[in-house]
């Protein structure tokens, strides 16, 4: 027995599923930030298997609030300050209802036409808002393109296995005794300390050495850090080939890593943090990632089956997107940013982005008329990074080492614990830090001042055990 919906009962279903996301959407602000459950609470509420005998859709709706809702973290709720900010609007969700329609798997050109050319021409278009250098762009004839990767980690790795399969080719070519293993063996990566855990996982995966390069003051790589380890690890015969974050020297391949950065370049007052770009081999934010040469990406994932080929694959006039990534198949994505590009326009994305960065710095205003918090970082664009600074139990507040961590971290305890907003800490080297990252798209200032006051409330809180 088949499912019983067709298409007049989808009709149906559909509008009343856009009722029921457009009404939690609406109602979001009056969820609980984050779960009350416990680890393995889903499994005793469903059966152990799968129903035999179709069930009703009305019971599959009264479960989602009943079993599915109780255990979400609401990530687009406006007192979510934690990791970072997700894409969402109506016009992507829409677009993803017709992405999940069509069903393509657009691994290659002939595989779905339109879903290739579509992402080719909007990742030109987002790299022309963010003033990408021409050589970053497929244009009619170009060498370089972008491709929307499953996540910025993912992008992380695909541009260092690239780099590797590069060097290893070009010293082969110039050593051909050389074997693939003897020259792995000596390849190293380099990444600020300060890095994204991902870079380590991608060296991880890619087999390769990777060194920390000491960060500044500013918690920046600097240049000279970077020379000296790369001067060092070249007279004891290793060989240099990849860099996140810092500048193209050596002859090694440069990844630079706007994750999160990358969409307030968009906006004039903030592309001078991209300045330097043009000497990158690849770039990636959330969508994913360019390239100036797209066959060095391209030769280190090709594989070419019978099954997989088209007479079109050597026209020269597109490209088969399964050479640009680590799986085969791929969804149609670039209709979501198609109808975003469209329904907002460049300027209603940069109105987006300015309202998140003037937010976070009505944050940062608050935290610093509080003596009792210091500011650890410089406030740039949405995200503070902010500490309870330690008591002395008189009316002086100090860092005081590993006493001010564990300040920060029950405070944090308390925070989450709560329930009422969520945030997450980083570690600056051996501090202990708070980040609050303004993140969903219905955020504003009174959300924003009901958080810090939230926040004060707990520090009183804490600071009031710490001195009994």
């Amino acid at each position: 027995m088949f499912s019983n919906m067709d298409s007049r009962e989808f009709r149906r279903r559909g509008k009343e599923m856009v009722d029921y996301i457009a009404d939690y959407l609406d109602g979001i602000e009056g969820r609980p930030v984050y779960p009350d459950v416990e680890p393995g609470y889903l499994r005793p509420l469903i059966p152990t298997t799968a129903p035999q005998e179709p069930e009703t859709y009305e019971d599959i709706i009264k479960d989602i609030e009943k079993i599915i809702m109780p255990g979400v973290t609401h990530w687009h709720s406006p007192y979510f300050f934690a990791y970072f900010p997700t894409a969402s609007s109506y016009p992507a969700m829409l677009a993803d209802m017709l992405c999940g329609a069509i069903g393509c798997i657009g691994f290659s050109w002939a595989a779905s036409p339109a879903c290739t050319e579509l992402e080719t021409v909007m990742m030109d278009w987002l790299g022309k808002m963010l003033e990408l250098p021409e050589a970053f762009l497929a244009g009619r004839a170009g060498e370089g393109g972008g491709v929307i990767q499953g996540s910025a980690s993912e992008a992380t790795l695909v541009a260092l296995l690239a780099a590797r399969t590069k060097v290893i080719r070009q010293l082969q070519a110039v050593t051909p005794e050389l074997t693939q293993a003897a020259i792995m063996e000596k390849l190293v990566a380099y990444t600020s300390d300060q890095a994204h855990s991902s870079v380590e996982r991608a060296g991880l995966i890619g087999g390769i050495k990777l060194k920390a390069v000491p960060s500044d003051g500013n918690f920046s790589m600097r240049a000279s850090a970077l020379q000296e380890a790369l001067a060092q690890d070249k007279a004891a015969g290793l060989v240099p080939f990849f860099v996140y974050l810092s500048g193209n020297q050596e002859g090694v391949w440069l990844h630079v890593d706007a994750a999160y950065a990358g969409s307030a370049f968009i906006c004039p007052e903030f592309r001078h943090l991209l300045n330097g770009v043009e000497f990158a081999d690849s770039f990636n934010f959330n969508p994913h990632k360019w390239v100036k040469r797209r066959t060095d990406l391209t030769g280190a994932f090709n594989m070419d089956p019978v099954y997989l080929k088209h007479s079109h694959q050597d026209s020269g006039l597109i490209t088969d997107y399964r050479h640009w990534q680590i799986p085969l198949g791929r969804r149609f994505r670039s209709l979501k940013m198609w109808f975003v590009f469209r329904m907002y326009g460049v300027k209603g994305l940069q109105a987006h982005i300015r309202k998140h960065v003037a937010l976070s710095h009505e944050f940062e205003s608050l935290v610093r008329q509080d003596p009792r918090f210091e500011i650890c970082t410089e406030v740039i664009l949405g995200l503070v990074c902010f500490r309870l600074k330690y008591w002395d139990g008189t009316q002086n507040f100090t860092d005081a080492g590993q006493g001010s961590n564990q300040l920060n971290e029950t405070l944090l305890q308390r925070i989450n614990s709560a329930k009422k907003i969520h945030l997450v800490p980083c570690r600056l080297r051996d501090k202990f830090v708070l980040r609050f990252a303004v993140c969903a798209r219905t955020v504003e200032s009174a959300h924003v001042q009901l958080a810090w006051e939230h926040i004060s409330h707990l520090a009183s809180s804490v600071l009031r055990a710490e001195k009994e």
